[in-house]
């Protein structure tokens, strides 16, 4: 059987991830992990602590290899929407630590492509969503990028309107193929 290759799409909030989780997994007949983080904070509401974040890297495991156990033989990709170094920067940044558990996930855990999304998109208000500001957004999004460059996997900036950022990312997936 064909090892699978798994592409995480991270960045700030609002830069698109899902949408582009979901159009990558249509255009190559796959599936994707969706974020965790959204589904706890809708039913657990947005007052959080840092004990929350380590549940949610639990449950964005879970829909992970949810995700992947659910692929069928003739699907060999699997499309992330956020992964550890999500959770370990929102983490740093509202609560200037990490769990070391999340940390021991992010060292074992093995993916084959990053697509980092930009924060040119505009902002789309969301009860869940926490930093409008563009300013923030871009700090965030320079932490992820330099999360990125210190790591093995290769990995690409997604950026321009929704139709190009699908292109760049088709592009930069075909590329590991």
């Amino acid at each position: 059987m064909k090892p699978v290759k798994k592409i995480v799409i991270i960045g700030p909030e609002s830069t698109g991830k899902s949408t582009l989780s979901a159009q990558l997994a249509a255009h190559y007949n796959t599936l994707w992990a969706k974020e965790y983080a959204r589904e706890y904070l809708e039913t657990h509401g947005t007052r959080y602590h840092f004990e929350d974040l380590f549940t949610i890297a639990q449950g964005q495991l879970q829909n992970e290899e949810t995700a992947l156990a659910s692929l069928t033989k003739n699907q060999h990709l699997l499309f992330i929407d956020t992964d550890m170094y999500v959770i370990k920067v929102w983490s740093e940044y509202v609560f200037n630590r990490c769990d070391n558990r999340i940390l021991n996930e992010i060292a074992k855990r093995k993916y084959d492509l990053y697509l980092l999304c930009a924060t040119d998109l505009p902002w789309v208000a969301d009860a869940l969503r926490e930093y409008p500001d563009l300013a923030t957004r871009d700090k965030l999004f320079h932490y992820y990028k330099d999360l990125l460059v210190h790591q093995q996997v290769p990995w690409q900036i997604i950026d321009g309107g929704y139709d190009e950022r699908l292109q760049k990312a088709i592009k930069a997936v075909d590329g590991i193929l």
